[in-house]
């Protein structure tokens, strides 16, 4: 039935996308061109509200059965209006931080908590009264790290299908009923969406969809792999590993220019990508199999012993930053590693 439910997303999505297109335009919820951004023409925005309706629709359809569920519905609502309102009237930072920690604050009192983990050679750490403001953090930050690589035609679509297919499947082995439904359905609804948003776009999924895409991904994997070990726990920071690293690199980056933490730039990894000489199209794809790599490790990493997942781990930290330097990602002059090789190689 799950299988039939992504496919009825799908269509949903696919039929709703332009009804959502005209809606937008009618009440204004459009991206102007600047200088930040790659686009050069007016687009409508509210996109993601086709994807929230047809993952609605697939809920009500499949009714996952979770004590989760009800918490996950209202606080994706709070998100969604939250998205909706800043794609048209363009809210404060403050504002919309505080949409998404209401929406966090509900999933969280209904009871979606990284209460401890087990950390190897250590044993249990229980995270006591920490808990809620740790799960309040992870859901932040995966929420706006998925909103930052919204940059490029069909970017944060693509990125967010293959982290969702990750996290299902990984479920499907974990044996999650309930995150693998939700999943699914999910991905079945952007899929729908991204035939109409990969380049050249037709419609952009705002804030709205990357602030809803971003809340979903960031509690189905806390659903689908708290409360087990650091090493578990892990995995969803590595399925996740384009839109995390992006963020973190990003805050080095502002912090090495001594730059605010907010401070927009053209530095994110498509930007980087784009000036290298990739076009629009081949930069997405490239980031599609990076993310697709991440996702491979993932699942290498979830199977593995323990100094297996250790040794995972090295060689993806050490890839990251190869990749990282060779592209600029933190700054032309960043390139520590690179010279240390370089020392080695004719020292």
């Amino acid at each position: 039935m799950v299988y039939i439910t992504l496919i009825l997303c799908f269509f949903a999505s696919v039929l709703l996308t332009p009804l959502v297109k005209k809606f937008a335009i009618y009440i204004g919820a459009t991206d102007k061109p600047n200088a930040r951004k790659v686009h050069q023409k007016i687009m409508p925005r509210l996109g993601g509200l086709a994807i929230y309706l047809s993952f609605i629709i697939g809920y009500a359809i499949l009714r996952p059965s979770d004590e989760s569920s009800l918490p996950i519905i209202i606080g994706s609502f709070i998100i969604i209006i939250t998205g909706v309102l800043d794609d048209r009237f363009e809210l404060s930072a403050k504002v919309k931080l505080l949409g998404q920690l209401l929406a966090a604050g509900v999933v969280v009192l209904g009871g979606i908590q990284i209460d401890f983990i087990n950390v190897p050679f250590y044993g249990q750490v229980d995270f006591g009264y920490f808990s809620i403001p740790i799960t309040i953090i992870w859901i932040v930050a995966i929420t706006n790290a998925i909103n930052l690589i919204d940059g490029l035609d069909g970017l944060a679509a693509g990125v967010s299908s293959i982290a969702l297919i990750t996290i299902s499947g990984m479920a499907i082995l974990m044996g999650n009923v309930f995150v693998t439904s939700v999943g699914l359905i999910l991905l079945g609804s952007t899929l729908g969406f991204l035939l109409y948003n990969f380049h050249p776009a037709k419609i952009f999924m705002g804030d709205t969809g990357a602030l809803f895409l971003g809340f979903m991904i960031s509690v189905l994997s806390l659903l689908g792999f708290k409360n087990i070990t650091m090493l578990t726990l892990i995995v969803p920071i590595i399925i996740l590993g384009v839109p995390i690293s992006d963020t973190f690199f990003a805050i080095i980056r502002r912090f090495v220019n001594k730059q605010p933490l907010s401070a927009p730039d053209k530095s994110h990894l498509h930007h980087c990508l784009l000036n290298a000489g990739f076009s629009h199209k081949q930069t997405v794809l490239i980031i599609y199999g990076i993310a697709a790599m991440f996702g491979l490790a993932a699942l290498i990493f979830s199977q593995a012993t323990l100094w297996g997942a250790l040794f995972v781990i090295v060689v993806l930290l050490i890839a990251i930053e190869l990749f990282v330097e060779k592209i600029g990602l933190v700054g032309k002059d960043y390139k520590p590693l690179l010279k240390f090789l370089s020392m080695k190689k004719y020292g």
